[in-house]
């Protein structure tokens, strides 16, 4: 089984040969696409929107799909709608990390109901929880969540934080990831110095919507610019900010780039694989969809090809969204260099240390 090291390699060999079919970095499965929380800008999911989703997989069916992937990565990002709600999430993890000995598992939550569910850390490497403000009133209503679910979040990170530090010598990533809005950059800034003193990694995006970023966040929004400045100034002091410098340097400017999709793909709770990315399956035009069953296909190359042949190849480089899955593997597969950088400048940085960083 392919690691990702070995598909970065042979995915520069593509393409300086100009081929579009690249091998995945990271492969994300959606457990379940329920959720228990209605986010105001959320695009796909919401607890509104439960009823249209599919069942999840029985655990079985859901291990099966785990196996395909693990065919084409050692890198799985679990997500959803919110994959704590699925109903063997521990199970299905651990197998993930023990059976099927994936390099690296990460799951997206929304952390409510991690207090239920701490022992899934113990087979996770990155747990990455959406937090924009610790003002738990506003964090409520953007949540569109009852009272006190925000309080539950924080306390739920500070003790997801502290059972870490008693489980060593496996030791899960928390990664803070708050969505930038036209109105939330002094709670960026908040939810910033919080990571710092939790020991928690920072990343952020901008809030997209059709997957571009939000209007008012544009170049001429100077609180926007004079931020990201500040986080790119904090990165390079050792403070522990999640993303390479080119992808801060991209969201300071939004500027073009080459988006290889197939490097971050996606498969649906039902096991579709999402060809050859969700923006351009949701567009709904014959570039792409999810027709191809990872169960039915039996293997990932026999799905990969089929989905090929019903849609044709990804373009070669695309600038449509700004959809950070997209953005970071796509800018470290196009610039090696700023890879190697990143691992050698930004160590402690991005393992979340701040051994070398004092605040002020």
């Amino acid at each position: 089984m392919p690691s990702t090291t070995y598909n970065y390699i042979t995915n520069l060999w593509r393409l300086l040969r100009g081929k579009r079919l690249l091998a995945p970095l990271v492969v994300s499965y959606y457990p379940t696409t329920h959720c228990n929380l209605n986010c105001a800008y959320c695009e796909d999911f919401g607890a509104r929107r439960n009823p249209e989703q599919p069942a999840p997989l029985p655990l079985e069916s859901a291990k099966q799909v785990l196996s395909i992937i693990r065919q084409a990565t050692s890198h799985l990002l679990l997500t959803g709608g919110e994959p704590l709600l699925y109903p063997d999430i521990e199970t299905l993890v651990a197998y993930a990390k023990e059976t099927l000995r994936y390099h690296n598992v990460m799951m997206i939550s929304n952390s409510t109901l991690l207090h239920q569910h701490i022992d899934v850390l113990q087979h996770l490497d990155r747990l990455i929880i959406s937090l924009d403000t610790l003002d738990e009133e506003l964090w409520d209503k953007t949540l569109r969540a009852k009272p006190g679910t925000a309080h539950t979040i924080i306390q739920n990170i500070i003790t997801a934080s502290r059972q870490i530090k008693l489980n060593r010598p496996h030791t899960t990533q928390i990664i803070i990831h708050c969505v930038i809005t036209p109105d939330t950059l002094t709670a960026a800034r908040q939810v910033l110095n919080f990571c710092i003193n939790h020991h928690l990694l920072f990343s952020f995006s901008p809030q997209s919507v059709n997957n571009w970023p939000h209007y008012d966040l544009l170049a001429a929004n100077a609180d926007y610019v004079s931020f990201v400045t500040e986080i790119q100034h904090l990165k390079h002091k050792g403070a522990p900010i999640l993303g390479s410098s080119r992808y801060l340097r991209l969201m300071h400017t939004f500027d073009m780039y080459g988006c290889y999709p197939l490097l971050a793909p996606r498969v649906m709770s039902d096991g579709t694989l999402s060809y050859p990315c969700r923006p351009i399956e949701r567009a709904g035009d014959e570039h792409g969809g999810r027709a191809i069953n990872l169960l039915e296909a039996g293997d990932w190359h026999t799905a990969l090809s089929a989905a090929q042949a019903l849609y044709g190849d990804p373009p070669m480089t695309c600038g449509s969204c700004y959809q950070q899955c997209y953005v970071e593997p796509s800018l470290m597969q196009a610039h090696p260099l700023s890879l190697l950088w990143e691992y050698v400048a930004f160590a402690a940085s991005r393992q979340g240390s701040i051994c070398t960083y004092a605040p002020g």
